[in-house]
């Protein structure tokens, strides 16, 4: 016999990315009456990540709560990209409703899919906002259509199609229950969030059950275990069992019991069924672990997420420039920070090597990676990381590979360059559908190392206009060979500070990555060369000085400048026997063998 709690709801908000959805939660937050009327709040509270507000992205799941009309909501912001898939997994097993949020013009994508397919799979109670209703070129209508049909492909059942529709400008804090109604306050969305999404249920006959979804850390209470009751009760001082994934249960003691409300995490004594809350005095913890009843443990099944697709090296930079930069530098912190990031990081994993320097990491993808690799840069550390590789395996003794759906927006006169390129990267057209507005959708099968380094070809190829998406399909037969970077580099034979003379000699060799005064050494990558093989080239060299003067005087040398890589289009760029050297204040390229006649050496022997 199951009962509820009517006084409580546990809300996910889903969307794709920049479709409003932290800006919503801002509003919500505003309404409830949480903030003072002359409280300093920055915008888009819930990106409290710098790189969520660089990106415009939420990485990071985070919750909040809010009191309207005696109910307390607690609302959890997930991250709208796929690479993030661990984190919405988790998320979604501690809500009963989900509120999907679209934008007016642009209508649900590609990674509004992934999300919504998570939750209708959960069985979770959907509402539906359709956001920037103030736009010029918004569309509800077409929208709402949309959305139906996507509801449908995802086999959402007869209930989850019955959503109520709201129509919003969150940046303004106006709801509409019609697209072309009075604006309000966002009162009706309380109300249908209170109306429509179920209120925890529980069984008053079962003993603590505490599900962990993630792990944080306070500086003075340590470590924070943040989950939901889902039945039982537990307070402050109590003595639990903590039911591991794999092992023994152990005994364990609540030291603090702290609740949510608006941003700031406030003590409470007792946590109910429904409950969203944070302990502390678990030091031995890990996510989708459940806290029980010590004298009748009883586990909750563990989070299952998406396997990880891409693996990269992560090693201790050994370059002559080493420790210039960073603060943490030796394989034992590289080792400690990684271990820290797959214990929170649940779609992450992390190995050993034979070499005490040399670490493998294993995610969904190149955005997952590149913001893990970012945020130690951050943080002090100095790493070099090899090229993404894709993880395979085998099935019924044959070689299969992740396989990822593509989804790619652009104009329509762009058609024929991506399908010219994507052919060669295995990619097969699966879908296109052409709205008559001159852009158009396509769809692709292809393997996941197809993807690698198509980012920027595709930015360049539709001038910054395309739209591309991509979700994990499963695994397919190894699909054959796929060519990578067609040209070589130029790498330095030597170290010195680069010149304009030398590099106005090296122009024609290629495109340059170092301006004039910048820090080389042997077997650091300086630029790409316009023909397949590398080339050594002396980046340093100055112009030999004479009495004599030329009758046309020196002429002014004209360089061009250097491109500039990001670190995503530098972990594209490498080849197998290339790193990306990450520090605090730069990001170099280089040989793996520095020295060149190594190199040569290694070369030939794997020729032989």
């Amino acid at each position: 016999m199951f009962a509820q709690r009517e006084d409580v709801r546990n809300l996910a908000i889903i969307a794709h990315v920049d479709h409003g959805k932290t800006t919503l939660v801002d509003a919500m937050l505003w309404q409830s009456g949480i903030f003072r009327d002359n409280e300093s709040v920055a915008e888009r509270v819930m990106d409290s990540i710098d790189l969520e507000r660089e990106r415009g992205i939420t990485i990071m799941a985070k919750n909040t709560a809010i009191t309207y009309l005696g109910t307390r909501i607690n609302i959890v912001d997930t991250p709208g990209h796929a690479d993030f898939g661990g984190e919405v997994e988790r998320m979604l097993k501690i809500v009963d409703g989900v509120m999907l949020l679209v934008d007016a013009s642009e209508g649900p994508l590609p990674q509004t899919r992934f999300v919504l397919s998570k939750a209708l799979a959960a069985k979770l109670t959907p509402i539906v906002v359709i956001n920037k209703i103030d736009r010029s070129d918004a569309r509800p209508a077409e929208v709402l259509d949309e959305i139906y049909d996507l509801f449908i492909d995802l086999d959402a059942s007869e209930s989850q199609l019955e959503f109520p529709v709201y129509y919003c400008n969150a940046r303004d804090g106006h709801c509409r229950t019609e697209p072309d109604g009075e604006d309000t306050n966002l009162a009706p969305l309380f109300d249908a969030i209170v109306q429509t999404v179920p209120p925890p249920s529980y069984d008053p006959g079962q003993p603590l059950q505490f599900l962990i979804t993630t792990l944080d850390y306070d500086d003075y209470v340590g470590r924070l275990a943040i989950g939901r009751v889902f039945n039982g009760h537990m307070h402050k001082g109590q003595e639990v069992a903590l039911c591991p994934i794999e092992g023994a249960v152990t005994p364990v003691k609540i030291s603090n019991l702290y609740g949510y409300q608006g941003l700031k995490r406030i003590d409470v004594s007792e946590a109910a069924p429904g409950d969203i809350v944070a302990v502390t005095g678990l030091d031995a913890v890990t996510i989708g672990e459940t806290l029980s009843d010590l004298d009748n443990p009883q586990p909750l099944p563990p989070i299952r997420v998406d396997e990880p697709t891409i693996s990269m090296v992560f090693c201790v930079n050994d370059s002559p420039l080493s420790g210039r930069d960073g603060q943490h530098v030796t394989a034992s912190k590289l080792r400690e920070r990684l271990e820290k990031e797959a214990l929170y990081n649940v779609s992450m994993r992390f190995e050993r090597t034979d070499s005490p320097d040399v670490f493998h990491v294993s995610g969904r993808g190149e955005l997952q990676m590149a913001i893990l690799i970012e945020t130690m840069r951050r943080e002090g550390y100095e790493v070099a990381v090899g090229k993404p590789q894709v993880l395979t395996r085998r099935i019924d003794g044959i070689m299969h590979e992740p396989i990822e759906q593509l989804f790619i927006d652009c104009p329509e006169d762009y058609v024929g360059t991506i399908t010219q390129k994507l052919g060669p990267r295995k990619g097969r057209l699966s879908r296109m559908t052409n709205h008559g507005s001159g852009h158009v959708r396509l769809e692709f099968v292809i393997p996941s190392r197809g993807l690698l380094g198509f980012r920027n070809e595709f930015l360049s190829d539709t001038r910054g206009t395309g739209i591309m998406n991509h979700l994990f399909a499963g695994y397919e037969p190894w699909q054959g060979d796929i060519a990578h970077r067609p040209s070589g580099a130029l790498t330095s034979d030597r170290a010195g500070k680069s010149t304009a003379y030398a590099i106005e000699h090296l122009q024609p060799r290629g495109v340059l990555f170092v301006p004039p005064g910048e820090e080389v050494y042997e077997g650091m990558i300086v630029g790409e060369h316009t023909r397949s093989n590398d080339l050594d080239v002396n980046i340093t060299r100055e112009k030999k000085l004479t009495n004599m003067r030329s009758s046309t005087a020196d002429e002014l040398v004209r360089l061009t400048p250097p491109r500039q890589l990001s670190l995503e289009q530098a972990m594209e760029f490498i080849r197998d026997d290339e790193l990306v050297e990450v520090t605090p204040k730069v990001f170099r390229l280089r040989k793996k063998i520095l020295q060149a006649s190594r190199r040569k050496s290694s070369s030939g022997a794997k020729q032989g």
